[in-house]
């Protein structure tokens, strides 16, 4: 493998790379819940590699139920001279074996082989992770891209990496639209890269997503947040009877309450309320109007159907449209003076 991509920063001071221009190294930790972040830091690092090394072998470990002696048998020296890549997913749930393998491992990396380890969050597994900083290989932050800003310089970057031109009103219509889930306002971004010829504007997004906005999930969520349980469950029914996904309608509901949950414990004008949390100005005042119509109870209530439904919708229930359903009522019913 290229000397460049074996050699790691030695520095524990440098040694954060972000998931857009991390490069391979001997050890690589990819830590932090955002799973699509993730993905992209783990699928550039493997593209490099092959890259690099079109031979290379590649191979995978589950640190949750790892055997003694596995990692050092992947990184072997193989007969063939072949370069590896040890991809260990769920090193938040690593056992004690793994744990005692990765530690004795970073004393000793192999100069070819590239171990990239995927820590999903949490405390299991601190001393590892660790002893990757202290040893001052890459860590990759993959952290959720909870405010606006931040999902509006991601959709920046991701028109800017492709060459492609967007207006900066075309950005914020565009996380309006799609921005509640990351895995889900990158794939817009790759089909107006894709599709959209020239300078991409606040028209080209409505023309793609403008439709999605009005007539299904922030629409549901915001006649539910009204107390107008026929009109949102109309418009839910509807949505999915044209072959909306329950998952980002659920997501739409959750960020809306989440939004008045956040501005209800704020105090303050809303300009200041909205630089403290991160969020548009707009966004503030039209859930400072909401708080009005919500008791603590029933907002609770309704964050927690939410909650549930959203469990319900990625697999845990047989009829995801009823769990939709369910927490819209709920969301509705617990307005008041509705």
């Amino acid at each position: 493998m290229a000397a460049a991509q074996k050699r790691a920063p030695r520095s524990p001071a440098s040694n954060t790379a972000s998931w857009r221009d991390v490069t391979p190294a001997r050890v690589v930790l990819v830590s932090g819940p955002e799973e699509y972040l993730g993905i992209r830091a783990m699928d550039r690092i493997r593209s490099q590699v092959r890259a690099a090394e079109p031979d290379v072998e590649v191979s995978r470990i589950n640190a949750a139920a790892y055997e003694a002696g596995t990692l050092t048998m992947q990184v072997s020296p193989s007969l063939f001279g072949e370069s590896k890549l040890i991809e260990v997913e769920a090193v938040e749930g690593m056992n004690d074996a793994f744990l005692a393998d990765a530690l004795g491992y970073l004393q000793h990396p192999e100069e070819d082989a590239v171990v990239v380890l995927r820590h999903a969050g949490g405390v299991r597994g601190k001393k590892l992770l660790d002893a990757v900083r202290k040893g001052g290989w890459p860590v990759v932050e993959c952290q959720p891209l909870k405010k606006d800003a931040d999902k509006v310089q991601f959709v920046a970057a991701e028109f800017k990496a492709a060459g492609r031109r967007i207006n900066q009103d075309a950005v914020q219509a565009l996380v309006n639209a799609v921005g509640a889930d990351l895995s889900e306002l990158a794939a817009a971004c790759s089909q107006l890269i894709a599709d959209a010829g020239g300078t991409v504007t606040t028209d080209t997004v409505d023309k793609y997503y403008g439709g999605r906005v009005e007539a299904t999930a922030f629409k549901v969520a915001d006649a539910a947040m009204a107390g107008n349980a026929p009109l949102a469950l109309s418009t839910l029914r509807h949505a999915l009877a044209t072959g909306a996904d329950p998952v980002p309608l659920v997501a739409a509901l959750a960020s809306k309450l989440r939004t008045v949950a956040r501005v209800a414990g704020a105090s303050g004008p809303s300009a200041q309320i909205a630089a403290e949390l991160g969020m548009q100005p707009w966004l503030v005042e039209q859930a400072q109007r909401d708080v009005r119509r919500w008791t603590p109870e029933g907002l609770v209530r309704s964050i927690q159907a939410t909650a549930e439904a959203d469990a319900q919708v990625k697999g845990l229930s047989r009829d995801p449209v009823y769990a939709v359903e369910h927490a819209v009522t709920v969301i509705a019913m617990s307005v008041q003076g509705r």
